[in-house]
Order: C-alpha cells, then structure tokens, then sequence
C-alpha cells in the first residue's frame, strides 16, 4: 500500500530525511515512532504532498507520488496533529465543504457523511458548531471528514495529543473499528508507546533522519533485548531530552536558511 525507495529530503546542507527505504502492507495499522525532530514530520509531509522529496520514490496505493500528485491525495485521508476544522460551521457543514473541495457528488456524500457520523457517534451532534465540541469530538469528527472521500490509506498525526485516557480510548476504538470495517491502512505518529503496543501491528523508528528499526512489535523489544517498548524506544533512540517538535523544524530552518545566504 506504501513504499518508500531511499527517501531523502535536504535543506541546504542539513539533511531532514537520509535515505529511507519501508513498505507499509494494506490493511496494516503502521507505527512511525521517533523523537522530536527525528524526521517524522517531514516524511509524512513528503507521502502527503506537501513537501518535494530532494531524491527517492514514494509509491501510495501504486501511485507514484512525485509524477502524481493530484491522484495520490484523492487515495488518503489526514488528521493532522493541529486543529483544521472550521470552528465556525456546523460539524455537517465542515463534512460537507470537504466532499466539495474532493469532488464528491452530493447524492454519495449525502449517505456517507451519515454512515461516517454513526460511525464515531456524533451522528446527534451533525448541527451543532464545531466551537462548541470539546476536544475529543473534534478528534472525532476529523477523522470522519477524513474518511469521507473513500481513501485507501489514512495518515493520523499524534491524534491523541492532548487527549484524556478515556477520550483516547474511544477514539483508539474508532480508528480500529474502521480499519476492521473500511479496509483502510492507517499510518500513525504518536508518543504513546501503550497505543503502539494495544494496536499497532508494525513499527519503524526514526531517528536523526535515519531508519534506525523495523519490523513487529516483538521483533523491536527482542532487538533492544528489553520486555516493554518503551524501554526499547529509549534505548534505540538514547535518553537525551530533545527539543519540541516545532522548535526543532524552527531550528532546521533558521539553520538551513542561513546555510543558503
């Protein structure tokens, strides 16, 4: 469903993403671990569209990425790690504006936005404005919006950040529930190893742009020779506290921007 050949991005003389190679099964729920900074973001960016690999091939759903774009973001869905929804429309009204931007016709996207509502059981809240939802139901409501064009792989960045337990539950039970009943991969980012280890099926780990593990959640603790995978996350990626994610693209790009002078 996703294959990565030697990926590679560059800023100046700063390389993001160094030579990465993974292939991601259908059906699969894929961990992408890594600490802030590793080079997650930018990978997903890359199997998105949103940023021009510097070399390599990214092939999503047998579609070449580079040579492809428009055709490859009809084939996913993303929740991003960032609020995207409209606060100012109705929960229908941003499912709505969705099918139109993706060109669903208004006769399939009456059903589905119906059939995805039932799904994460907002189904009573399709009124009411989006301001008015608290986290977890906008969660919710992002990953039906991202459903709601049919795609074959959804892309879910950390989307349990900020989340309480017991919203974090449910909407782990959602995302499972429509990778059982839609047939869709999910690739996921998160810092929860607990949700990796409840759901994942496959990990990689990156770090420092390099792929520096693969393969199932027993193959990673047996390889780091540890009985949890957060002890083999740190002892892979080492114990050092690293910058936050956003300070650590800032630094990137304030580095490589001076490079380029």
């Amino acid at each position: 469903m996703i294959k990565i050949k030697n990926l590679t991005k560059k800023y100046g003389k700063i390389t993001a993403v160094d030579d990465i190679s993974l292939d991601v099964e259908k059906g699969e729920v894929f961990a992408f671990l890594g600490p802030n900074g590793a080079g997650k973001s930018t990978t997903i960016k890359m199997l998105t569209t949103l940023l021009k690999p510097t070399s390599g091939e990214i092939f999503l759903d047998g579609c070449n990425v580079a040579e492809d774009p428009n055709k490859t973001r009809r084939s996913f869905g993303i929740v991003f790690q960032d609020p995207s929804l409209d606060n100012e429309l109705t929960a229908y009204e941003n499912m709505q504006l969705h099918a139109i931007l993706y060109g669903v016709p208004k006769k399939v996207y009456v059903e589905r936005i119906a059939k995805l509502f039932r799904l994460v059981e907002l189904d009573d809240r399709k009124d009411s404005f989006v301001k008015t939802f608290s986290g977890g139901m906008k969660r919710r409501l992002e990953i039906a919006r991202g459903l709601l064009h049919t795609p074959t792989v959804l892309f879910l960045d950390e989307p349990t950040i900020g989340l309480d337990p017991q919203t974090r539950n449910h909407i782990w039970n959602y995302i499972k529930k429509l990778n059982e009943e839609e047939n869709v991969t999910i690739f996921f980012t998160t810092h929860h190893m607990e949700e990796v280890e409840r759901y994942g099926t496959k990990i990689a780990i990156i770090d420092h742009g390099k792929i520096i593990a693969q393969g199932t959640i027993k193959e990673i603790k047996e390889r780091a020779s540890v009985e949890s995978l957060e002890d083999a996350f740190i002892k892979l990626t080492g114990k050092q506290i690293r910058a936050e994610a956003g300070d650590a693209s800032k630094n990137m790009m304030r580095t490589s921007q001076k490079l380029m002078r």
